[in-house]
């Protein structure tokens, strides 16, 4: 349940409202990369406002990016906006259309003249059982999942970095690998990205755009208090480490896929899950280890 935020309309039916920036006195360094590093890029963050996709905006601030962030609900976008910093703005509209996903590039364009990476991190679900999945439901999942990433990316591509012939392009996703019990309908929609992110990486590195998927694991944000206490209870006893992860590992990450580094990544999906995907619950699994804590080990013959 990597957290990421819904991107949709806003409340008044306007398509896209973008505001002034907002100043903080916050002004941190990276604790984990060299200082400019991303010094006189521009990216573009959706599902911004809040948990991943705001740590990430935060993180690629701190590495001398400017950011917008997008995103549906207006007041979260603004209260994100004060705490970021002054290289920070952000642009209220619905990804699933679009016209929108246009127009929240032209208006990155706009203000920056360039657009050097999109991070789609826009995204949600509900648990359901796949027998519960109603239509309607399905629909609404894929149109924001799969549609709304596909809009934000063909909008990036040809309107600012097909021009440029530069640009990277990080697709967040949900890591499906051992399917998603509860959310088949997500797990459905993550896969489909991932695929659609080689076929991507392929048709576009030609003109020097880079696209990248990263696979979340279970992280500490405010988008599980939605989910039932009992499945958010047994969360962290399925990752290895015994632990969720926090939303600074994930911006790191992607800020590395944003450095000149993550080109060599294109086409890839990075796994961020504290091993989840390696083995579905803790090691050493129950009953394996020793009243010392050692796992036993056969000698070699």
């Amino acid at each position: 349940m990597g957290g990421a935020p819904a991107g949709g309309a806003p409340a008044d039916g306007t398509a896209v409202r973008s505001y002034d920036r907002v100043v903080s006195a916050v002004a941190e360094e990276s604790e984990i990369f060299a200082p400019g590093l991303l010094g006189g890029q521009v990216a573009l963050v959706t599902g911004g406002g809040t948990g991943l996709g705001k740590a990430t905006a935060v993180e690629l601030v701190r590495c001398g990016a400017s950011v917008v962030i997008a995103g549906r609900r207006e007041e979260v976008l603004r209260e994100a906006v004060a705490e970021i910093g002054e290289r920070c703005t952000c642009v209220a509209a619905d990804i699933r259309e679009r016209a929108d996903a246009e127009r929240i590039v032209d208006e990155v364009l706009a203000r920056h003249g360039r657009l050097d990476l999109l991070v789609n991190n826009a995204g949600g679900q509900y648990f359901v059982p796949a027998e519960g999945i109603k239509t309607k439901g399905w629909q609404a999942v894929w149109r924001l999942n799969v549609d709304g990433t596909l809009n934000m990316a063909r909008a990036a591509f040809e309107r600012a970095m097909q021009p440029a012939s530069s640009g990277t392009i990080v697709n967040v996703t949900l890591s499906p690998h051992h399917g998603m019990p509860g959310m088949a309908h997500s797990g459905a929609a993550r896969a489909a990205v991932e695929a659609l992110t080689s076929e991507l990486a392929r048709e576009w590195a030609g003109d020097g755009v880079g696209v990248i998927a990263v696979a979340a694991g279970h992280f500490e944000t405010e988008a599980l208090e939605k989910y039932p206490a009992s499945l958010r209870a047994g969360m962290a006893r399925t990752v290895p480490l015994q632990r969720l992860g926090t939303v600074e590992e994930h911006a790191c990450l992607v800020t590395l896929l944003a450095s000149s580094l993550g080109r060599a990544f294109n086409g890839s999906t990075v796994t961020l899950d504290g091993a989840r995907d390696d083995w579905f619950g803790p090691w050493p699994p129950p009953g394996l280890a020793d009243a010392a804590g050692e796992v036993p080990t056969e000698e070699r013959r």
